[in-house]
């Protein structure tokens, strides 16, 4: 059995595994391990323009900019529908930190897999976080198709998502405040304007963006519980559930090679203790936001960067806890507040389960 030892292993590979692992390599020997070989695709989301900042410090901006057209499209603005059939246009022209980038997130999540190998990050991909214990830090079992190795780490940053499998095999509940979950489908775009467009509708919402390489992301939210499971679970279906609005309906009128990408998770939760005795969650480990916010993948670089710096002052001793929760905490209720401000100002359907749950006063 192969033995590793590394001063911080970060379980995880996806954008708050690699920012963290990016941003810690010049100082500490680093680790990153993630179940797929591959980044898998996921929704094109929009990258919010304070994450340039991020990528400054971590030059990895000019990298970036020269991969428009594959990596990202430039999002002038959005077209938004909500709270009433009038629409209105939010742009990104004043903005002080530029405009939105609309990502292939499979291709970012790639560049930044490539970035961390060029800091000299010990990449596994492919390889499974199989269980941990205590031991003068942390000894952590992992396994690649039938080979098995152990890493002993002093500090572990769990990157893994809303499954956060370290933080659960350490016995952390998660804090769950919805259903919501999004049923997304890809198509070629033939539609002129580029901007993203959200259109609320009565059982939820919905969210289309032009991705690089001239794809179109059309994805449904909703909860879980409040269609039938067969209308998440096709292409056919989840066009028929399209007709219904308008303003989605259009883009998919001349659309060609549509293909469904499936039913994920999309809720607000957060770990009921995001930093213990050395080790911390980040991203959608530590919180996962609603798509509506447009901030998990800047959340996922900020956090982070967040826990980079506390490391690099504090080292990985209990000041770190303590700082990082209360930060944190501080994020979730801001966070909680802002989404109910926002679920609250459509109020055509009042009645609706999926609206009735939103409403500023009462929780979802």
């Amino acid at each position: 059995m192969e033995l590793i030892k590394t001063d911080i292993l970060i379980i995880g590979g996806g954008i708050a595994g690699c920012i963290a692992a990016i941003s810690l390599a010049d100082q500490f020997r680093v680790t990153v391990v993630d179940k797929y070989s591959e980044p898998k695709e996921r929704i094109g989301e929009s990258l919010a323009p304070a994450a340039s900042r991020i990528l400054s410090v971590l030059n990895l901006d000019r990298e970036l900019a020269s991969q428009e057209g594959t990596v990202f499209k430039p999002n002038l603005g959005m077209q938004s529908f909500w709270g009433s059939d009038q629409i209105q246009v939010v742009d990104h022209l004043r903005n002080p930190d530029g405009y939105v980038k609309s990502l292939d997130r499979q291709a970012f999540e790639k560049f930044l897999r490539k970035q961390a190998e060029k800091k000299g990050v010990h990449c596994l991909w492919g390889t499974k976080f199989v269980n941990q214990t205590k031991s003068e830090g942390w000894k952590v079992n992992l396994q690649k198709e039938d080979q098995k190795s152990t890493i002993h780490a002093s500090y572990i940053i769990d990157a893994s998502g809303r499954p956060a499998f370290f933080a659960r095999s350490l016995g952390i509940k998660r804090q769950t405040e919805d259903k919501l979950v999004a049923c997304w489908m890809t198509l070629l775009n033939t539609d002129e304007n580029t901007m993203s467009t959200i259109s609320s509708d009565e059982n939820g919402w919905w969210y289309s963006a032009v991705a690089p390489n001239d794809k179109r992301i059309v994805a449904f939210h909703t909860d879980s519980d409040l269609v039938e499971k067969q209308q998440l679970k096709s292409k056919e279906a989840l066009m028929e559930l399209a007709q219904s609005n308008s303003q989605i309906s259009s883009f998919l009128e001349d659309g060609s090679g549509f293909e469904f990408q499936g039913t994920v998770a999309a809720n607000s939760s957060k770990l009921m203790q995001v930093v213990g005795e050395r080790w911390a969650a980040i991203g959608d480990a530590a919180v996962s936001f609603d798509p509506l916010s447009s901030q998990g993948m800047f959340n996922a670089m900020a956090s982070a960067m967040q826990l980079r710096d506390l490391i690099l002052v504090h080292g990985f001793g209990n000041a770190v806890s303590e700082v990082y929760q209360q930060q944190i905490d501080q994020i979730w209720n801001h966070y909680l507040g802002h989404r109910n401000s926002f679920y609250g100002a459509e109020q055509r359907w009042v009645d609706s389960p999926f609206w009735k749950r939103r409403q500023m006063t009462g929780s979802i």
